[in-house]
């Protein structure tokens, strides 16, 4: 069985072995490689350029037996192509080109024509199916709507993102038109994405955490829906919320063949709480990767079990990768998710 098979086989929850794995933000500044590369440019030239994204999406391949590569893209390329550009602060973080504060704001936005301006992504997939073959699986990736709304009305990264839970607040039907707008962009991005060759494909929403009780619903889940009802039915999607394991039934009931799981809460619980048939991405604290090979394999062999031998698991991390990430524990804990089975 080849990794790209085992991947699809545990997404659609049928036997396939030992848990396939990948990690997220697999590919980054904790590989020295990526280093070399990102001295000689930037981020943002490298996610535009196919050849960059390319090389940068197989480098953590050639290191590690992983089952899949996660496409080197950034979330906000989907605000770039509306009309907002993004750059990385000096001091770290996000920084957009303009924040948006109104109506009239939103109404500059440029989604006519939008998914066509991230053809550079799409080159990018193409190329790294064609470096892939059949043997391993290609994940693309998109922002929720959601999140990609906090970054463009609060102007970048922020804590807690105030400027968007007052915007939401105040200006109700205002914000509505800005997360519509980003559904659809969003929908038309992910088709595209599986057109270019991508097996599945991934939602992040990133800043899921920040909505309490119906806000979650009325302001995240249901644009989530939005996008997923555009989507081809029975699509590969992977639906990661972090901060809202507690509230996996209602990611669940999206329909999304599997939840990615942050390390809140043991898979079995979150299994509980679904009570219905599901594959769960996750869910190895990042933390582990940044400690001995030792100890990151003793926590892992501790995900693998309480996951109990169920077909429907993808193994991977709670969130992303670090920097301060070590080489030699992310090679022993991928070793421990091979040796387990199979």
């Amino acid at each position: 069985m080849t990794s790209r098979e085992r991947f699809l086989k545990a997404v659609r929850c049928e036997p396939h072995g030992r848990a396939p794995v990948w990690i997220m933000r697999q590919a980054g500044r904790y590989l020295p490689e990526y280093r070399a590369l990102k001295a000689k440019t930037d981020f943002v030239t490298m996610v535009r350029t196919p050849d960059l994204a390319t090389e940068v999406t197989l480098q953590p391949l050639r290191r590690f037996p992983l089952d899949a590569a996660i496409l080197f893209s950034d979330i906000l390329v989907v605000p770039e192509a509306l009309g907002v550009p993004y750059r990385f602060r000096d001091a770290g973080g996000i920084q957009m080109d303009r924040a948006l504060a109104n109506e009239a704001d939103i109404l500059k936005l440029s989604p006519q024509g939008a998914a066509d301006r991230l053809e550079y992504v799409y080159a990018a997939l193409r190329q790294i199916r064609r470096e892939l073959g059949d043997t391993k699986a290609l994940l693309g990736f998109a922002g929720s709507p959601w999140t990609l709304a906090c970054y463009l009305v609060d102007g970048g990264s922020a804590e807690g993102f105030p400027k968007t839970l007052e915007f939401a607040r105040s200006q109700p039907a205002t914000f509505e038109k800005l997360l519509g707008v980003l559904a659809d962009t969003v929908a038309e991005y992910l088709n595209r994405q599986l057109a270019a060759g991508a097996d599945a494909i991934q939602i992040f929403d990133s800043w899921a955490g920040l909505l309490e009780g119906e806000a979650y619903e009325r302001l995240s889940l249901r644009w989530i829906r939005a996008v997923l009802q555009k989507l081809p039915a029975g699509a590969p999607v992977i639906l990661y919320a972090k901060g809202r394991s507690h509230d996996a039934r209602a990611l669940a009931g999206t329909g999304v063949p599997v939840l990615g799981v942050d390390w809140e809460l043991p898979l079995s619980e979150v299994r509980k709480l679904v009570d219905r048939p599901i594959c769960l991405q996750g869910n190895l604290d990042p933390e582990w990767m940044t400690r001995s090979p030792e100890e990151a394999v003793v926590a892992t062999k501790s995900v693998l079990a309480d996951n109990a031998g169920n077909p429907g698991h993808i193994f991977n991390l709670g969130h992303g990768i670090t920097p301060e990430a070590k080489i030699e524990t992310f090679a022993a804990v991928v070793d421990a998710v091979i040796q387990s089975g199979d």
